[in-house]
């Protein structure tokens, strides 16, 4: 039987009579259900943000007001499926939360209706602050560490000394960020957790790469 409470639904349904598809998306990827965000309903935003009409704005603005939600679960869910968008989605996606004045603003969420919501508070906090920061890293350089080609070729092998200097603080405050979200293997402990330390894993790969290439840089010039 599905876990969607009669909020979810409601939502849901309000979104459908305003005529937002991508907005009902959004509600179905971050309902109350204790499971990762399905993969249909990210597989749809993912699609939208490639089409040329789409609202990019407007689905990250959902995606914001889903976060500001009481419960640990859509929170969650809403940084998982915000974090799934920057991976996966068109890049429009994370140049438009880059030129964002503000962002997820939880440094002081706290879901008290149960010891699960107080333990999930902590990862939550940590996980706005590292999407938060790969924001802010793509407003200063113009360009996702991430995503970039990495390699004898790559953006930081090939980067200028000047660029290269101002770059590499950014790209160490970003794995730092990332690193403080600190999860040990007992608390991962429901599929929504799972899910953001797997998008947190490979993001961390990818970091690291980009930060190996620039340490090559610096060192032959």
């Amino acid at each position: 039987m599905s876990g969607q409470t009669l909020t979810d639904r409601i939502a849901a349904a309000q979104y459908q009579l305003t005529g937002s598809d991508m907005a009902r998306a959004v509600c179905k990827a971050t309902t109350h259900e204790v499971m990762a965000p399905k993969k249909k309903h990210l597989e749809y935003l993912v699609s939208a943000t490639n089409t040329t009409n789409v609202n990019i704005p407007q689905m990250a603005d959902t995606l914001f007001e889903r976060a500001t939600n009481a419960s640990w679960v859509v929170v969650f869910k809403a940084l998982v499926a915000s974090h799934h968008m920057c991976v996966h989605g068109n890049e429009r996606f994370i140049q438009y939360l880059a030129s964002r004045t503000s962002l997820f603003n939880l440094s002081n969420f706290i879901d008290k209706t149960g010891s699960h919501g107080y333990d999930m508070s902590t990862f939550i906090r940590r996980y706005g602050r590292y999407l938060n920061e790969k924001a802010f890293a793509y407003r200063q350089m113009a360009f996702d560490f991430t995503r970039v080609k990495k390699g004898a070729e790559g953006v930081m092998r090939t980067m200028t000394t000047e660029k290269l200097l101002k770059g590499m603080p950014v790209l160490q405050t970003q794995i730092d960020t990332l690193l403080e979200f600190d999860i040990h293997p007992k608390e991962l402990n429901n599929g929504i957790i799972n899910a953001a330390f797997l998008l947190l894993f490979k993001d961390l790969v990818k970091l690291f790469a980009s930060y190996n290439d620039g340490v090559i840089n610096l060192l032959g010039r």
